[in-house]
């Protein structure tokens, strides 16, 4: 085989603007966001024409959450973009997910929310047919994945794991034997299989492993299956998070996972990747480009950056200030007064709190250099640094001293919660697991090679 390099971006989140992204409660709703949405089209666009001059690669392949949330008007001028990338010479091929079809979506204006039926999931094969399945050498049709054939020995295994009522987020049984399928004639053929999966299928960090949907559902054994046929690398998204993660499976054979962050949030980044061989693959990251909007001054980084602190802010705000309004974004739509209150003391503490302060309660030593640092602008930090990657607090760093020797204060309570936790069976190490939260200890996650086997 030859080596192959293609472009990788994911969760585009395109909206068409006609729609309405404008006024009072479009400001409200997008405090809560990670993500830019008036901005969509505008960094779509951007970022679409600088790929149809780049001359490193002519294949882009987009793993999923196409549209903002599944509007028809967003799906059809984000099905242009891709017309035009298509025209200029690139070959596409994309995978749909959660994001792009629901029942009823909305939008803003200055009269507050709108709504209005969005897109059928049944819609999607039609709709993106020209762009990975028309080429595909298989299609799994029901779960809306197939199989193309990259370049002479490679093969990309596109995954759609919407599954079905019964198996939300992973995949169907008749997916499952016809990946397996796959794969066997993969080994059969000689040929190098990766995957494109929009859920991660590795944790981004180990917190990951313990919120909601941050990581597809039965992905250990997943993640085994794939490596002990042969399939040793997939490329994800859904988290908006940029990492690179490889796991062993009993077996002995490695698994990577290599999540980019979206296209339209911090962290704003694409990928090129190289296939050098079967065993070697050589990862870049390349920054969304400069597009056309009212920065105020402020650089693409700066821009993104501000909109995901403004998010963690509303939400820290709002743990003193209005704890209801941030109880219910948790699903709480009644919360106990006692738990209000709580999270008032704690909020309150935290807007007050200095390192050095909370050091000093709990007789931790605390460097000269951060005890002034106000906890809560250290705990947006650490927040922001889970999603950008190469989190840089590790073993003799003031803050990782500072920040450890608060959680060996708690040794008993984060023993007494790894105990009621369980990660792939196991006891969680919450310690551990908080402790990769502020330093990153793996390869570099935006520009690296990484062995396959």
């Amino acid at each position: 085989m030859k080596p192959f390099k293609f472009f990788l971006l994911t969760d585009t989140h395109y909206f068409a603007p006609k729609l309405g992204c404008y006024g009072e409660e479009y400001k409200k709703f997008m405090q809560f966001e990670q993500k830019c949405f008036a901005e969509t089209s505008a960094i779509n666009k951007a970022a679409f024409k600088w790929l149809e001059t780049a001359k490193e690669a002519d294949a882009v392949l987009i793993a999923g959450d196409l549209s903002f949330n599944g509007e028809k008007e967003s799906h059809l001028e984000f099905i242009e973009l891709l017309r035009s990338l298509k025209k200029a010479g690139k070959k596409i091929y994309v995978i749909t997910a959660g994001h792009d079809f629901n029942d009823k979506v909305f939008a803003f204006n200055d009269t507050g929310r709108l709504e209005f039926p969005g897109t059928k999931r049944e819609e999607l094969f039609d709709l993106y047919y020209e762009f990975g399945f028309s080429d595909a050498i298989s299609v799994h049709k029901d779960s809306l994945s197939y199989v193309a054939q990259l370049s002479d020995g490679i093969r990309l295994l596109a995954l759609n794991n919407d599954g079905d009522n019964a198996n939300k987020h992973t995949y169907t049984a008749s997916q499952t034997e016809w990946i397996l399928k796959q794969t066997k004639k993969a080994r059969e053929d000689g040929q190098m299989m990766f995957v494109m999966n929009h859920y991660p299928l590795l944790p981004g960090c180990p917190l990951f492993s313990l919120v909601g949907d941050a990581v597809m559902p039965n992905a250990d054994k997943i993640t085994s299956m794939l490596a002990d046929e042969g399939v040793h690398l997939s490329f994800t998204g859904h988290m908006h998070n940029q990492s690179i993660k490889m796991k062993l499976s009993s077996e002995g054979n490695r698994f990577w996972d290599v999540c980019t962050g979206s296209l339209i949030g911090c962290p704003a980044y694409m990928r090129l990747v190289e296939i050098q061989d079967k065993s070697t693959v050589k990862i870049e990251s390349i920054p969304v480009p400069e597009f056309d909007w009212d920065m105020q001054g402020l650089t693409n980084e700066e821009y993104f950056r501000r909109q995901f602190d403004m998010m963690i802010n509303t939400y820290l705000d709002c743990l003193s200030e209005d704890p209801k309004r941030l109880l219910g974004k948790f699903g709480m739509k009644d919360p106990n007064p006692a738990l209000i209150k709580i999270c008032t003391v704690i909020g309150n503490a935290l807007n007050n709190a200095t390192i050095g302060s909370l050091c000093a309660k709990l007789f931790v030593k605390c460097d000269e250099a951060i005890k002034d640092r106000p906890v809560r602008d250290f705990m947006l930090e650490i927040v922001r640094n889970v999603f950008v990657g190469n989190a840089p607090y590790v073993a003799g760093t003031p803050e990782y001293e500072a920040f450890m020797g608060i959680l060996d204060r708690f040794s008993p309570l984060l023993s007494l919660l790894g105990n009621a936790v369980k990660i792939n069976g196991k006891k969680a190490d919450i310690r551990d697991i908080l402790k990769n939260c502020i330093g990153h200890y793996g390869v570099d996650e935006y520009n690296t090679t990484i062995t396959l086997e």
